[in-house]
């Protein structure tokens, strides 16, 4: 042990574990971090090889025996029945259900949603009723007949912290200096400080910003495998990491017809992951995301006041020297082409990824460091209860090429500098400049960037500078930069030239023109499609018993073409397997890119199960909502006909409906799942035009 083990484990007694165990047998097992450091806690405190090894040993034979696996629920019940009760570690969360006037558990990977628990369980653990924490627990089998449930909590040991004292980590904090709190920080996430430079370790402080500064936008940008998701996706339980796929209103900020709010309300941050795959078709979610990343409010029929950061991560595959030294691309290249301007200049840091070092054991500590969920809980903390703004603007004076959002990102990065490194005390004059000189050349290199899109000089001011503590200007630059012509002083384009400027591409895509298959317009891509489809026409014909190659991709695809609300009327859309072809429909509606509302009306008869069919819509009809799509649902005992209608003009009618396939011999053969190879069933299709 080192003077800092030393003084960590005097001064934060319980608090700290040693970083290298964690490593070793977080290699083996699928377990969250603060799992694994409350079990090493437990039975490797000691500083002896031999009583490590037997510790090490007792870890893994526990989460062998006690860690419950979300495939193993079944047998995890199996046990508490046969057994009486068993000890188990697993996610415990605790609702109020309103209509039974009681609390309930619900065990994440044991799979029950309806275990008693008693009062003073969640009275002693506020964190049970806000979301939930990992925690020891015994499960015993209720065998009562008469009671409504099966098992039910019979002790309870918080892994997580269930209360965190402020004052008292404030307090502790200022037993250290500034440089020995920033390495027992870095090494928390696992890293030996010793091998990493100032700058590098200003780095790792600062992909924690968004973890305790609210409403904060940060981007980092760089290579592959230099742990950026990590400090979202393992480090804090109040952050989430969205990885790829659509980001919409609904998801992220608010879904109007269910009247809640969307991520945004919930987290403290929201990171997105391999944020180039982000695919954002609503041009609303992006009106809505300015909105939030200007101020943290937004309206959606109704107003809403959020303080959740957004960190946007992601790969930069070209070379930074050639980008910085072009006059046609930039730092922003790998962002989808919905992060306008707008998007950009709302960004308060640019962390340079490419000046990380990449994963390895080389960097990893053997050192003591806090036990992450301890100081996950001082981020969240300060997150929630302090504001360092003010404090920020009384010290630290700017240069005039500073403008509006310049300002408050500059400002907000040093504040979360001293939420990271002075939760309660104050900077130095010497650490402030240093913490000021970063904020101002991280805002610098998102300003630098944008200069170089925008044909005017809106965003020419980029030599963003501060006055240091003898009055003198300081002007600060990105190192990757300062002597690049391109981004100092790029050309300008005329503005009617620029209107007609190709986007960047990267010098490989501008030598071949070829088309890539991702270019090629499909029917998820609305514009491209309507610009190259050719228009369908009217059609009368008829499907035979038998005939294959009919799927609703096929027959209704073309005429979903700037449709953006569509009318299905069939009385038989009832029975499992004709939900299930509706389902399908909905499927090639989604396909279309366009449609934003389904308006379905069945009917049922005395052998249906009304509730069924409802419960079945409706889980449908949720699944719609988070794409942004609204499913209407209404039945008619008295309807008869069978008609589909979009508001493009174009009227479907199949004398079946939708249930025009026959059912399959096998579901274990071909045509069970791709409707194009099923056999059909005789029917007639009529499609025409009537006025929109």
């Amino acid at each position: 042990m080192n003077s800092l083990d030393h003084k960590l484990n005097d001064i934060f007694e319980g608090k700290v574990v040693r970083k290298d165990l964690l490593h070793r047998i977080k290699k083996g097992t699928n377990v969250p971090t603060f799992v694994l450091e409350f079990l090493l806690a437990k039975y490797c405190a000691s500083n002896d090889a031999l009583e490590i090894n037997a510790g090490m040993e007792a870890v893994l034979a526990t989460l062998q025996d006690n860690y419950v696996r979300p495939d193993e629920a079944n047998m995890a019940q199996s046990k508490v029945a046969t057994k009486g009760s068993y000890r188990f570690i697993d996610k415990v969360h605790v609702r109020y259900v309103e209509k039974e006037k009681r609390h309930w558990a619900a065990l994440e990977n044991f799979n029950s949603q309806r275990i008693a628990i008693s009062q003073q369980f969640y009275k002693d653990n506020d964190r049970l009723l806000e979301g939930g924490i990992w925690a020891e627990l015994t499960i015993a089998y209720n065998d009562i007949e008469e009671d409504d449930y099966a098992f039910y909590i019979e002790d309870l040991r918080p892994i997580q912290l269930s209360r965190f004292n402020f004052e008292d980590y404030a307090k502790k904090r200022e037993e250290f200096s500034r440089d020995e709190w920033l390495a027992a920080i870095l090494r928390t996430v696992g890293l030996d400080p010793s091998k990493l430079s100032q700058r590098q370790l200003f780095h790792y402080i600062m992909r924690l910003a968004p973890l305790v500064e609210p409403n904060y936008n940060f981007i980092e940008l760089g290579p592959r495998g230099t742990g950026k998701s990590y400090f979202f996706s393992e480090f804090s339980p109040y952050s989430t990491l969205v990885s790829g796929g659509q980001a919409t209103k609904a998801t992220l900020f608010y879904n109007n017809a269910r009247g809640k709010v969307g991520l945004v309300g919930f987290w403290d941050t929201i990171a997105f992951d391999e944020v180039g795959g982000i695919k954002v078709k609503d041009p609303d979610t992006i009106q809505i995301m300015k909105d939030f990343m200007a101020n943290g409010r937004f309206s959606r029929g109704v107003e809403v006041i959020a303080d959740a950061s957004l960190a946007f991560v992601g790969n930069i595959d070209m070379s930074v020297e050639q980008i910085v030294n072009s006059s046609q691309y930039d730092l922003f290249q790998p962002l989808p082409p919905q992060f306008d301007l707008a998007i950009m200049d709302r960004f308060a840091c640019y962390l340079p990824g490419w000046e990380m070092p990449k994963n390895s054991s080389n960097f990893l500590t053997n050192d003591y460091g806090f036990i992450t969920d301890y100081l996950a809980e001082a981020f969240h903390y300060v997150f929630q209860h302090t504001n360092r703004y003010e404090e920020v603007t009384r010290r630290v004076r700017l240069g005039s090429a500073v403008e509006g959002r310049d300002e408050k990102g500059i400002k907000k990065t040093v504040a979360a500098f001293l939420k990271i490194l002075h939760p309660s005390g104050a900077a130095t004059d010497q650490e402030l400049e240093e913490y000021v000189a970063y904020a101002v050349e991280s805002r610098r290199r998102v300003k630098e960037q944008m200069n170089k899109r925008k044909p005017d000089d809106e965003f020419a001011r980029i030599g963003l500078s501060y006055f240091n503590t003898e009055g003198k200007e300081i002007i600060v630059f990105c190192p990757e930069s300062k002597n690049a012509p391109a981004t100092q002083d790029p050309t300008r384009s005329n503005l009617k030239d620029a209107e007609n400027l190709e986007p960047a591409q990267p010098d490989s895509a501008q030598k071949s023109k070829s088309i890539q298959p991702e270019d090629q317009p499909t029917l998820s891509d609305p514009i491209a499609a309507e610009k190259t489809l050719p228009s369908p026409e009217a059609q009368h014909f008829t499907i035979y018993y038998g005939d294959t190659g009919h799927s609703y991709d096929s027959i209704f695809g073309p005429y979903f073409q700037g449709a953006k609300i569509v009318t299905i009327e069939d009385p038989y859309i009832r029975a499992s397997h004709q939900i299930q072809n509706f389902v399908r429909f909905c499927e090639t509606a989604v396909k279309a890119g366009t449609i934003k509302q389904i308006d379905l009306t069945t009917s049922y008869d005395g052998s249906t199960s009304l509730t069924e069919i409802q419960e079945k819509l409706k889980d449908l009809q949720q699944s719609l909502l988070e794409i942004d799509i609204q499913l209407t649902i209404a039945l008619n005992e008295n309807l008869h006909d069978r008609e589909i209608r979009l508001d493009n003009g174009w009227t479907i009618k199949i004398g079946r409906g939708l249930d025009f396939y026959q059912r399959p011999d096998s579901w274990f053969g071909i045509g069970a799942n791709d409707l194009g190879l099923r056999k059909c069933l005789e029917t007639k299709i009529d499609i025409f035009r009537t006025a929109s």
